[in-house]
């Protein structure tokens, strides 16, 4: 079954929201993988049932990059907060870092989450509405 994870920094969690929202139908029948706060917002508010790990600053970034080490991914949309430093910075670089290193692919923006999303539901024979 396809498995993706969503990520997404604070100031981007709206975007991820609708992101989710807009595509529902299709992020309904696979696996998902979140960070903390953003799989919170995502259950509660758009109702879509999501794996949690913990929160980006507490370790959540490194076990999606483990899940990554172990091909249990098949792509990732870390919506990134770009103008705001993060505290737990190293944490983001290893996990770009990993998912270039196993060839997994990855969206920081919501043009590039739309375009990876599509790719992975068309190797599921689904085509997402625009």
């Amino acid at each position: 079954m396809t498995r993706l994870a969503l990520i997404a920094h604070d100031d981007e969690k709206p975007e991820m929201l609708d992101f989710a929202a807009t595509h529902r139908s299709y992020l309904d029948g696979i696996d998902i993988v979140t960070t903390g706060t953003t799989g919170t917002r995502i259950q509660e508010e758009i109702g879509i049932e999501v794996e949690r790990k913990a929160s980006g600053p507490m370790g959540g970034d490194l076990q999606i990059g483990a899940e990554v080490v172990d091909e249990r991914l098949d792509g990732i949309v870390f919506l990134r907060d770009p103008l705001t430093a993060q505290p737990h910075e190293p944490d983001i670089s290893a996990l770009l870092r990993i998912c270039d290193v196993h060839d997994t692919p990855l969206a920081t923006t919501r043009s590039g989450a739309e375009y990876l999303l599509a790719g992975v539901a068309a190797e599921d024979g689904v085509s997402l509405e625009r």
